[in-house]
């Protein structure tokens, strides 16, 4: 029977298996042993620097586990995975790679199969740093490669595909690295950029063609602005996608298309720009603490809403609500 999770269960998991070695404080270099209730293995993770981390994951799933994931904040990744399915032994080993832009991901499904042996090398990339590399190219450079920092209320840019024989050798040398201490820190990394400049040639020699942008029906947008309206009144218990897409009339996929092509944004970042305002509002009329209007705005962990909205505003939400009633006075 299969485990199904939530990506925070999941995570979660990984963590306590990490919590749980005997490493200092502020360790670079930490590998522990793979959650066992799973399967059996090890993860390593390496802090490259700030904003830039290593992981490699090698292990084997007891049974079938599945991980459904939300829609989210996205940083740029990059990840690399090796399958060994012992149960076709004739068909070898699989090989792929993924890579991601920053901005907002859809929710999706995860499912790994019991008896597969699995090898994942990722690394997780913060867009500040990014864009640091990069540096006056960035604005050089073709614009799907700009798409690679798309705003964190933007869709974003994704690739899977096979790894080319550069990107196997630069990967090796990860697996394999002779150094260690601070040269194997730097050479990591030196690799890590190696993979990225990689994918970049991937990008600008293969840019597809430009897609025809629908045009929406008069009939799909009054619908979509039903939706955004519903979304506007149900702040603190919103429908799920297709229960919004189901109740406007519209298919999910359309939902989703019409509102990146109608509002610039998608259905989770109205949501979420629509709470962020409304708890603006709530805060400045003073009549509800900062822990009530973070759950009238559909947040069940204050500490979350503090952080989404010192993001969005600059302010801590009790700074501003004493700011606002200050300047009222």
């Amino acid at each position: 029977m299969a485990i199904a999770l939530s990506q925070s269960d999941y995570r979660t998991m990984l963590q306590e298996g990490g919590n749980n070695q005997q490493s200092a404080p502020g360790e670079l270099d930490v590998t522990w042993p793979y959650p066992p209730q799973l399967g059996r293995g090890s993860v390593r993770e390496v802090r490259l620097r700030e904003g830039l981390v290593l992981t490699i994951a090698s292990y084997k799933l007891h049974q079938d586990v599945i991980v459904e994931t939300p829609e989210r904040e996205h940083p740029l990744e990059y990840e690399f995975t090796v399958i060994h399915d012992h149960s076709r032994p004739s068909v070898g080993a699989t090989e792929h790679y993924f890579f991601s832009g920053s901005g907002l991901a859809d929710p999706g499904v995860n499912e790994e199969l019991a008896g597969w042996q699995v090898l994942d090398v990722s690394f997780h990339l913060e867009p500040n740093l990014f864009c640091t590399w990069m540096g006056d190219r960035l604005l050089q450079t073709a614009p799907p490669v700009q798409a690679l920092v798309n705003d964190l209320s933007q869709a974003r840019y994704t690739c899977a595909a096979s790894p080319t024989v550069a990107m196997q050798a630069a990967l090796q040398q990860i697996l394999n690295c002779p150094h260690t201490g601070l040269t194997q820190q730097l050479y990591l990394e030196s690799k890590v950029w190696e993979l990225m400049a990689l994918h970049l040639e991937q990008m600008l020699q293969h840019q597809p063609a430009q897609p025809r942008k629908q045009t929406l029906k008069p009939d799909d947008i009054e619908r979509l602005y039903y939706a955004r309206e519903i979304l506007k009144q149900h702040l603190n218990n919103p429908p799920s996608l297709n229960g919004l897409a189901r109740q406007v009339g519209l298919n999910e996929f359309t939902l989703k298309q019409g509102f990146r092509q109608l509002f610039g944004t998608t259905v989770f970042g109205c949501l979420h720009h629509y709470r962020m305002e409304c708890a603006k509002a709530l805060l400045a009329d003073g009549r509800l603490n900062v822990t009530e209007v973070a759950r009238d705005v559909g947040f069940a962990n204050r500490g979350h809403f503090a952080a989404a909205f010192r993001k969005k505003f600059g302010v801590n939400p009790k700074t501003y609500s004493l700011m606002a009633r200050e300047h009222a006075g």
